[in-house]
């Protein structure tokens, strides 16, 4: 596939970065094979997720194929841009036509990236997360590398006003030693022992994070166990069943 608009777009993010001093760390890069197919399974805290889940794969040189609901797809702007990237889209009443077309590309040495938890964690904890991200990894026979991102929420999540431009803010990356499902597996309990790679490396980023809340009306942005006031996975879960508050 010919791409005239990733590289300019990874341009104007790196630019981004730049203006708004993120402070960028990256760890576990070297799990991103450099050739090949490989099914990044990241965290999911921000609706600007994807532009720092790809940047992990960037010192690979790594351009990731995201899967992404379709009604972005049809966004005057987002929409040009996703198809584009040749970013999937992915009709959640009917995926198996994202889920072969990412086997696809798995196939053809793409590195394709998820959020196996669907939608945002309001909790800043992992979700249950599906069986995808194992299954077409095992089909495409391709590793899972598991991801956690940290400090995103802090500039636009679900259920607070965007803040683009807060500048400072610490970005953590954090990429595990890779997963390599094969087709007579379990999927249930490899995908029980991805989210547990996902939430421990979602703890590592946490826990080195180099900000914290400078108010009490700052503590929205922690997971309520590291006393913040973010809300419980229970009542995150809660929030979620309400339609007029999915995503």
């Amino acid at each position: 596939m010919a791409d005239l608009v990733y590289p300019p777009v990874l341009v104007a993010a790196q630019l981004m970065f730049r203006l708004l001093d993120n402070r960028i760390r990256i760890e576990g890069a070297e799990h991103v094979p450099s050739t090949g197919g490989a099914v990044i399974a990241c965290t999911h805290v921000s609706y600007l997720d994807f532009i720092y889940c790809g940047l992990g794969a960037r010192p690979s040189k790594r351009l990731v194929r995201f899967m992404a609901k379709k009604e972005i797809f049809s966004h005057g702007v987002g929409g040009p841009l996703m198809r584009g990237m040749h970013h999937i889209p992915v009709d959640r009443a009917a995926g198996q036509a994202s889920y072969d077309e990412a086997v696809k590309r798995l196939r053809a040495g793409e590195v394709v990236g998820v959020f196996p938890e669907a939608t945002i964690s309001r909790s800043f904890t992992v979700k249950d997360i599906k069986t995808g991200a194992a299954r077409m990894a095992a089909e495409a026979g391709v590793p899972v590398i598991p991801m956690a991102l940290w400090g995103t929420q802090r500039l636009w999540t679900k259920g607070h006003p965007k803040d683009l431009t807060h500048r400072h803010v610490p970005i953590s990356i954090v990429m595990g030693a890779p997963m390599h499902p094969a087709a007579d597996d379990d999927f249930e309990v490899l995908t029980k022992d991805l989210r547990a790679r996902m939430s421990e490396l979602l703890d590592q980023a946490q826990a080195s994070y180099p900000d914290s809340p400078t108010a009490d009306d700052d503590r929205w942005w922690l997971p309520a166990h590291l006393g913040g006031t973010a809300p419980t996975p229970e009542a995150a879960a809660d929030l979620d069943r309400r339609p007029a508050e999915r995503d």
